[in-house]
């Protein structure tokens, strides 16, 4: 049976590079949109300044929108395809820039990229009609390691654990001091060897001590020593160092209309702030958002609704809608306006906005009781210093350090916080000092592996009652750092419609 036959290898061939290239190519429009731009307006700054002339900064650009069209991300992989794929060379007119040129260029000139991205949706506008957007984040891998990303709990394991090695060896190397024969113990270990141990862990402990005093003084849950700003996050995998950007795709065109790069852990709160730059494009417009329930903060959503922008966020089950309440504030306004400063005044007059008549089922203004502050303390304990607390929390007591964010347990360890809740409450855990504690079943006795314990701001004492009952203790009066009390205030309170 004979086979499809293929060229002549040694046969001469008079053609144009245009003939290798498909006319319905997506690098025929890559090539006709990065030719009409106005590079300059954009602030491109070239590779190379001096010496041999730099590449022209559009061939750049091409690769660059090629790549990500084709999924082609590393820079040692787009400088290949600029050797053999016919497409690029066909765009580049030929010319092939090695990884370090490429990777440069992106690196100087990211912001003028992501412009350009706004520019290519300003073009095709005109030609296609925009749906809702849909808003969704995913975790993007970063370069640094899981053993480089600290948090305060992970720290304050390694400091423990760096001490009690740091300590065993200095009582090996004082054995051998004692002993006739200084130069090996037990057959094995050295004093060279036992020296350069001590050294490395010192050195290991200064450095976790450094991270904690500055992750302290900045405050930041988690600090990622190869890329800075990345965190460790949940994905389907398990946890990872990443980032979570958040995209917002067009339902009529599937096209990306805008992007945000976050660290934050979650989504709760992005909503508004990814769909700002399309409301900018569209000022005159409302425009709606569709997300899932991994969005739902009240606060987020009126702030989309004071912008123009009508949030569907997915409710649980059984619910179908929100409840949502903003403070009132009387003023005059025009509720068939839609404009944002409008908009915002509408809502907090508790007058409902013509274009919200479908989204918003209910609005009225109602006196409420809110738990306010009256009379600030300084912002420390009323146990004062560390020792005094942690002597405190012996006694059976969750010992909270306002100043420092983090709790003394019974048992000596110390929890850090875990999250913020709904309500305000700090939640704070150690899941490692939980699950190796002696001591557990006089604290926790629940289904999970570790004690989480809330404090509300003002709480700075918590009673542990599994332990002062096995001590045969009754609790003292828990003491905090604020006095409270309850004010009147009006709010406005809505129902919003829920998403089918």
């Amino acid at each position: 049976m004979p086979y499809v036959s293929g060229f002549d290898r040694d046969q001469l061939m008079c053609c144009s590079w245009d003939t290798f290239v498909d006319k319905e190519s997506i690098a025929r429009i890559i090539d006709a949109f990065v030719n009409h731009l106005d590079i300059g307006k954009y602030g491109v700054k070239p590779v190379a300044a001096e010496g041999r002339p730099s590449y022209d900064p559009k061939s750049l650009y091409k690769i660059y929108i090629y790549g990500s069209r084709k999924g082609i991300r590393s820079s040692r992989k787009l400088a290949e395809s600029c050797k053999v794929n016919l497409e690029v060379k066909w765009m580049i007119g030929g010319v092939e820039p090695d990884f370090r040129t490429i990777a440069d260029f992106r690196k100087n000139n990211i912001d003028s990229l992501k412009e350009i991205f706004y520019e290519f949706n300003r073009r095709i506008s005109g030609a296609v009609e925009w749906g809702f957007s849909s808003v969704d984040g995913t975790k993007i891998q970063a370069d640094n390691a899981k053993d480089n990303n600290f948090t305060k709990n992970k720290l304050d394991d390694r400091i423990k654990w760096l001490n009690g090695h740091t300590d065993e060896y200095l009582r090996i190397l004082n054995e051998m001091d004692k002993q006739e024969e200084t130069d090996v113990i037990s057959g094995e270990l050295t004093r060279e060897s036992l020296e350069a141990k001590l050294k490395e862990a010192q050195e290991r402990l200064a450095r976790y001590e450094g991270y904690q005093k500055l992750m302290e003084e900045t405050g930041v849950s988690q600090l990622s020593i190869t890329d800075a700003d990345a965190k460790l996050m949940k994905n389907k995998n398990g946890f990872t160092v990443a980032y979570n950007p958040q995209t917002a795709v067009d339902s009529e065109t599937h096209l990306i209309r805008d992007f945000q790069m976050t660290n934050q852990v979650t989504d709760h709160g992005l909503l508004e702030s990814t769909m700002q730059g399309i409301k900018s494009s569209e000022p005159e417009k409302i425009i709606e958002v569709v997300a899932d329930k991994g969005y739902e903060a009240v606060e987020d959503m009126v702030e989309c609704l004071e912008n123009g922008i009508i949030p569907h966020v997915m409710t649980d089950d059984g619910k179908d809608g929100y409840h949502i309440e903003i403070p009132y504030e009387e003023t005059e306004t025009d509720t068939a306006s839609t404009e944002p400063e409008e908009l915002k005044k509408a809502l907090h007059a508790g007058k409902l906005p013509e274009v919200y008549a479908e989204v918003i089922q209910d609005m009225k203004v109602e006196t409420v009781r809110r738990k306010v502050v009256d009379e600030k303390r300084e912002n420390s304990s009323v146990y004062g210093s560390p020792e005094e607390m942690q002597e405190k929390a012996k006694e059976g007591y969750f010992v909270r350090d306002p100043e420092r964010n983090l709790v003394y347990c019974p048992a000596g360890e110390i929890l850090r916080q875990k999250s913020i809740k709904k309500n305000g409450n700090i939640r704070y855990a150690n899941k490692n000092a939980c699950k190796h504690c002696p001591n557990r079943n006089k604290c926790y006795k629940g289904k999970g592996e570790w004690k989480e314990i809330d404090f509300t701001k003002d709480q700075l004492v918590k009673p542990c009652k599994g332990w002062l009952e096995a001590e045969g203790k009754k609790p003292e009066e828990t003491k905090t750092g604020e006095k409270w009390h309850y004010e009147k205030r009006k709010v406005v309170g809505g129902e919003t419609q829920a998403i089918e």
